[in-house]
Parts: structure tokens; C-alpha cells; sequence
């Protein structure tokens, strides 16, 4: 008896976004995937724009070429993702957004994390770390302006902050946007904003901890680290690090792991054609305002992080202590009780 052919397996194609902005794309992102698509049978396409717009669209016209199931993608900005979308919208391929959001896309998912809630963690840590400073000084260092994470965080901070900036309870110097959340440029960005603040800053919200670890090699030169809270946001090694040394109020973690596997479900459903299936796991809806439409959305929850807290990460085996405790740390980590591989 011959059995029949099943023919060949379906394809998931998921353009990385860069290897700068993050660690997470290719040290977590890239396996999981991987792994849970090689699981279900489905032939991964998995590759990385390294943050070149051209290189973006490259790859996803050899994805479309290639006739992928569904496309997974995570834009360097909403020109370069509306740019994509069209293509494959034309080819009949349906479109996953990936942790960003295509401004006036066509997208039929989001999966990502809710990014006002991670702006008023970090307000609302920044709050508990500075005390009661009334008129207190604070310079915000928002991500870039062509990532729609980066308005939903400043919504989050503005949300909390922003009565206490119109009370006069609080101050804000300034509020920057770091053009590729890169720290490079946050540098002297966040060194020109405080020299013209005459060298004064009682806190300062970054959006992520690449951007609060320029703000603090500064504030090391003004001998003032560890005396400013600063925000972070994804858990980094370097950002956990620098809580544990006193430098960082504290961080977001927001589960790589649960992301990449609710997308991972998604995709699954709609290359296997399971419309109904995938709808059932896009449990909320993300409204864009500029296409004017709710997007089916999986948002997914964040936590707070602060030194008291760095421990569980290493409990639950998303950091190794020994990478985290290294050098001059060994003795602070022993002190909160941080043990493991």
C-alpha cells in the first residue's frame, strides 16, 4: 500500500529586525522559533535585516518568492514595514507584526507587549526610587521616533508623570527621542540636555537599558551615578548589573520566551490555515491610529525589576549567575542571595 504524499511543509518567514538595538533578536528570538516551528512540522525562514531598510525588503521579497504561509516581521519603521506589507498583501501572504507596530498597515496580527503598561512601570519605578522630592528635575529619554513602542512607552510615562509636571510636583527638563534606540547617539544627546540644565538632574526615565547606560556614563563624569535614579527597560545583563551596583533604579523584563511563543502559535495557525484557531489566540485588539482600524492583537503583561527583585530572574533561569555576579558583583550578589549556574 502506498501511502500518500504529504507534500511539502509549510513555510513561516520572520525578518529579525538588527542585532544593535537589542540582544534578544538572535540569542533568544531566532532559537525559540526555531525550535517551536521545527516542532510543528513548519519549515522556518528566519532572517535578520541588521537595521538596513533595503536589506529588510530584500528579504522579504525572496520570502514572498518563496511562498511563504505567512510573513512574520519586526519593521525598522512603519515606512519600511507599509512597504512590505503592500507586496505581500498583492501576493496574498499574510502579515504578523512583530513587537512594532506598521503605522497605516495592513496587518492581520500583532503580537507584542501592552507598551503604555511598560511606560508606567517605569514612571511609577522612577516615582518609588526618587522619594518625596517635590520640584524634583527629570530629563526623559524616549526611544526612536519611528517605532510605535517608543509612543507607547512615553504614553505610559506621560500618563503617570504628567500631572505631577502640571502640578509643579515634578519638573521635566526635557524630553529626548534616540533615533534607533541607539546609545551611541543617547550619549551626548542626554551630556548636552543636562549641561544646559547647568549640570542639574534629580531622575531620568530611559526607555530601555541600552539608553539608561549612556545616561549613566555620563552621570559617572558629574560623580552623580547612583545618586539619580534611572529607568531601564529588558532586563539586559548590563542593566541588571547596574542595578545591583546602584546605578539603575530599576528595568522592565518583559518574557522574550512568551512572545516569541505566542507568535509562534499564531503563525502556526494561519500556515496551517486555521483562520478560526488564530483568531481564538488573538485575545485583545491594538487600535492604529493612523490606518483607523483595531488590529487583533496578543498583548502580553511586564514586570517591574528592582535589586530586591534581580534574584528571581536568576531563579527562574532567564539570567545565569555567573555571568551576572562577575567581577566586583560577586560580593553584591552574595549580599541578595544570588546563587546558581
Amino acid at each position: 500500500m502506498t501511502l500518500p504524499s504529504r507534500g511539502p511543509k509549510p513555510i513561516v518567514g520572520v525578518i529579525l529586525p538588527d542585532q544593535t538595538s537589542s540582544s534578544r533578536w538572535e540569542e533568544q528570538d531566532r532559537p525559540l522559533l526555531t525550535q517551536a516551528f521545527n516542532y510543528a512540522d513548519i519549515e522556518p525562514f528566519i532572517e535578520n535585516a541588521n537595521g538596513d531598510e533595503g536589506r529588510f525588503l530584500q528579504i522579504a521579497e525572496e520570502m514572498i518568492r518563496r511562498k511563504v504561509k505567512v510573513l512574520v516581521t519586526t519593521p525598522l519603521s512603519s515606512a519600511g514595514g507599509l512597504a512590505v506589507q503592500k507586496k505581500a498583501k498583492d501576493a496574498g501572504i499574510p502579515v504578523i507584526d512583530y513587537d512594532r507596530l506598521t503605522l497605516g498597515g495592513s496587518a492581520e496580527y500583532y503580537v507584542s507587549f501592552d507598551g503604555v503598561n511598560v511606560g508606567q512601570l517605569q514612571a511609577e519605578g522612577m516615582l518609588s526610587c526618587l522619594g518625596e522630592r517635590p520640584g524634583a528635575q527629570v530629563i526623559e529619554m524616549e526611544g526612536a521616533p519611528t517605532d510605535h513602542n517608543a509612543t507607547l512607552f512615553a504614553q505610559g510615562h506621560k500618563s503617570v508623570l504628567g500631572p505631577k509636571y502640571e502640578s509643579g510636583a515634578l519638573k521635566l527638563v526635557k524630553t529626548q527621542a534616540v533615533d534607533g534606540w541607539k546609545a551611541d547617539i543617547g550619549k551626548p544627546l542626554f551630556e548636552e540636555i543636562l549641561n544646559g540644565n547647568g549640570g542639574k538632574v534629580d531622575a531620568v526615565v530611559a526607555a530601555n537599558d541600552g539608553l539608561a547606560g549612556a545616561a549613566i556614563e555620563v552621570l559617572r563624569t558629574k560623580n552623580l551615578a547612583g545618586k539619580v535614579p534611572v529607568t531601564g527597560q529588558d532586563a539586559t545583563i548590563e542593566g541588571l548589573q547596574a542595578i545591583l551596583r546602584g546605578e539603575q533604579c530599576m528595568t522592565v523584563y518583559k518574557p522574550v520566551r512568551d512572545e516569541a511563543e505566542a507568535v509562534a502559535r499564531l503563525a502556526i495557525a494561519v500556515a496551517r490555515g486555521d483562520l478560526d484557531g488564530a483568531d481564538d489566540l488573538a485575545t485583545g485588539n491594538l487600535r492604529d491610529p493612523v490606518a483607523q482600524r483595531d488590529i487583533k492583537s496578543v498583548l502580553l503583561g511586564a514586570t517591574l525589576i528592582k535589586k530586591d527583585s534581580v534574584r528571581r530572574l536568576v531563579t527562574e533561569g532567564v539570567v545565569k549567575a555567573q555571568e551576572l555576579c562577575a567581577g566586583d558583583l560577586a560580593a553584591v550578589c552574595a549580599g541578595q542571595d544570588i546563587v546558581g549556574s
